[in-house]
């Protein structure tokens, strides 16, 4: 009888090839609630965005305080300019008629309207003055005080105009020596600056026919120009001042504006 043979160990098949393991996920943990660094993150997030957003804000009023009101004062002087040049002296009317020979040439003083032009040499500005001070008077334009002199007459012509950019942002950087020009109609008239002084907002002396000496009579024609001061403030009040120097008919442009 034929035995069976064993069967021969198969030592080619005893190879181990381990499994692959792509994307085997790791054992959950229990979900936890937020914990207090998260929300101290959160609230700080929060706070800087808010903050941007506040930033932004003020950078846009900013720049409208800036630009968008210089923008208006420049349009509304541009208005202005082309009334006083059409001989307007009330806006709400047409150009005036030439006045006759020896007639007064001396403005209506209604409220608003273009009495004359001042011209700051040194800033390279001018502006066209208005009749009265009051804020709407003086929201894009210098205005005149009413009941003071008128340019180039014996007395004090006083102006007031914002501490804005674009009217008397810079008037502190006027000084001794420099001069203001102021024109009318019919002629030109050359101040030239004496004092710049910071004074209280109650200091109505500075308008005064003489400057600063109220109840004494002028020994000339003077120019007054104030302000508030500091810039942002108002709580001061500065005040420039000049003294008639020349006199020119309209056809003589003063050589002190240049070309």
């Amino acid at each position: 009888m034929h035995s069976q043979p064993s069967p021969r160990p198969r030592h080619e098949d005893a190879t181990v090839v381990l499994p692959r393991i792509t994307g085997q996920p790791a054992p959950s943990s229990p979900r936890s609630g937020p914990t207090a660094g998260g929300v101290v993150r959160g609230t700080i997030r929060g706070l800087g965005e808010l903050l941007i957003t506040v930033g932004l804000v003020v950078l846009l009023f900013a720049a409208y305080e800036v630009y968008g009101k210089t923008a208006m004062i420049n349009d509304q002087q541009h208005q202005l300019d082309n009334q006083f040049g059409q001989g307007v002296t009330d806006p709400r009317v047409g150009p005036s008629a030439a006045p006759s020979p020896g007639a007064s040439t001396t403005p209506a003083a209604i409220p608003g309207s273009a009495i004359g032009r001042l011209y700051l040499p040194k800033l390279g500005l001018h502006w066209v003055v208005v009749e009265g001070v009051t804020l709407k008077d003086i929201r894009y334009a210098p205005g005149h005080y009413p009941g003071t002199a008128l340019p180039g007459k014996t007395g004090n012509f006083s102006v007031a105009g914002h501490r804005v950019i674009g009217i008397f942002w810079d008037l502190d950087r006027i000084r001794p020596g420099d001069v203001a020009v102021v024109e009318t109609r019919t002629d030109w008239y050359v101040y030239q600056i004496i004092q710049n002084e910071i004074v209280t907002p109650h200091s109505i002396e500075v308008i005064a026919p003489q400057p600063d000496r109220p109840g004494v009579a002028p020994d000339g024609a003077y120019l007054t120009m104030t302000t508030c001061n500091p810039r942002y403030n108002n709580y001061q009040r500065m005040a420039v001042h000049g003294k008639l120097v020349a006199h020119y008919p309209h056809d003589q442009r003063p050589s002190q504006l240049g070309v």
